[in-house]
C-alpha cells in the first residue's frame, strides 16, 4: 500500500463559487482511467481552508464513491483542531476512505510533541482501522512534526504506517527513513522532489501525492513505476518530460507596479487549475482569496505546457481522449484563457 503515485485531487467548483460534484466524479474516471494507485480528496490542492466541513464531507463522500474500490481514497482531515480532526476522520472512516492525512496544524503551531500527543497520537488511537498520514510540510504551516516524533508514532500506532514530506529537505527525510525502520512509506509531497526522493536509497521513497497528476496522471504513475521497478533511466526520461509541469506548481513573478517592482507568487493550486481550465478540464475558479493569475504568471504556464506538448505530447494526450478537446489547439487560443489572469497588477 502507498507505492505510486496518488492524485491531490482539485476540487472543481462553479462559476458561482459552488463545488461542481459532477466535475469530481469526471476528473476521478479520468484519474481512475490513467491507473493512478489512488486520489487524497480536500487537501491543500482541494482547497481546504475555503471548503465548509459540510462541504469538506461531500466531496469525500464523492470522492470514496466515484472510486468505487477501483483506487486507494485519501482523505484530507487535518485542521488546527483536534476535535475537527477527529470528527472529520470519524466521517472519512465511515464514508469507506482507506487513510487519512492530517497536516501539521497550522497557525496555532503547536511543538512537535504536541503535534504527537494531542493531535496524530488520539486520532491515531481512536480509528486504529485506518491508515494515518501525518502531512508535514512547515512552508505552510509554520511548525513541524519531527522525525523523531514520528518514530515514536510509528512504533506505538501500527497504522502510523505512512508520511506526506513536504519539508524541501533531504537530511530530514534520511533522518526519517533511519529512524523509523525499512517497513516505514516515505511519499514525497512536492513534485520537482519525487525522482531524488525515490532514487537515493537513505531516503527511498515509494511515491509521490502529485499535483501534476492532475493534467498528467498517467506520466507520473508511469516515472513512479519505473522507480520502484529498478528501471532508473527510463524513469528519469519519464521526470525530464514531466519537469515543466513540476515547475508550475507555484510560479513567481516580477511584476511592476506604480511605486516599484514586486514579486508574486501564485500559490498551488492557482496554477494548476488555470492549466486545467485552459485544457478543459474540470476545475473552475479558485475560492477567494485566491484569485487570478497575473498575465507574465499565464504565461509561464502557457510555456511550460507548450513544451510538454512540443517535446513530449504523449504526456497531455490522455487529457485531449478523455475529455474530447484538442490540446495544442487551447494552447494557443486566447479565447481559452479569456478572463484567467488580472488585466493589471
Amino acid at each position: 500500500m502507498f507505492r505510486g503515485c496518488y492524485t491531490a485531487l482539485v476540487t472543481p467548483f462553479k462559476e458561482d463559487g459552488s463545488v461542481d460534484y459532477e466535475g469530481i466524479e469526471r476528473l476521478m474516471e479520468f484519474q481512475v482511467s490513467q491507473g493512478v494507485s489512488g486520489v487524497l480528496s480536500v487537501g491543500t490542492t482541494g482547497e481546504s481552508p475555503t471548503l465548509s466541513w459540510e462541504e469538506h464531507d461531500l466531496v469525500t463522500e464523492r470522492v470514496c464513491k466515484a472510486a468505487g474500490g477501483r483506487c486507494t481514497t485519501i482523505a484530507g482531515t487535518g485542521s488546527n483542531s483536534t476535535a475537527e480532526a477527529l470528527r472529520a476522520t470519524e466521517h472519512a472512516a465511515k464514508v469507506g476512505a482507506q487513510a487519512v492525512l492530517l497536516v501539521d496544524p497550522y497557525y496555532n503551531g503547536p511543538s512537535s510533541l504536541e503535534i504527537r500527543r494531542e493531535y496524530i497520537g488520539p486520532i491515531a488511537e481512536g480509528f486504529p482501522e485506518i491508515s494515518v498520514i501525518p502531512y508535514v510540510i512547515p512552508g505552510r504551516t509554520g511548525t513541524q512534526l519531527l522525525p523523531e516524533d514520528l518514530a515514536i508514532l510509528h512504533r506505538e500506532h501500527p497504522n502510523v504506517r505512512a508520511v506526506k514530506e513536504a519539508t524541501g529537505d533531504l537530511e530530514n527525510m534520511r533522518r526519517t527513513r533511519e529512524l523509523c525502520g525499512e517497513d516505514f512509506v516515505i511519499l514525497s509531497g512536492d513534485d520537482d522532489k519525487t525522482f531524488p526522493m525515490m532514487t537515493d536509497p537513505a531516503i527511498g521513497a515509494a511515491g509521490v501525492i502529485s499535483v501534476a497528476s492532475n493534467v498528467a496522471p498517467k506520466a507520473v504513475q508511469l516515472m513512479a513505476d519505473l522507480v520502484l521497478e529498478g528501471r532508473v533511466e527510463e524513469a528519469e526520461k519519464v521526470r525530464d518530460a514531466l519537469q515543466p509541469l513540476f515547475g508550475i506548481v507555484t510560479v513567481k513573478t516580477q511584476e511592476s507596479t506604480q511605486y516599484g517592482h514586486v514579486t508574486c507568487r501564485a500559490r498551488n493550486p492557482l496554477a494548476i487549475k488555470t492549466l486545467m481550465r485552459i485544457l478543459g478540464i474540470p476545475s473552475g475558479p479558485c475560492r477567494r482569496p485566491l484569485g487570478k493569475m497575473t498575465r507574465k504568471g499565464l504565461e509561464v504556464v502557457l510555456e511550460a505546457a507548450r513544451k510538454v506538448w512540443r517535446e513530449n505530447a504523449w504526456v497531455l494526450e490522455p487529457v485531449g481522449e478523455f475529455f474530447g478537446v484538442d490540446v495544442g489547439e487551447r494552447l494557443h487560443d486566447e479565447g481559452c484563457w479569456e478572463g484567467l489572469y488580472y488585466e493589471a497588477y
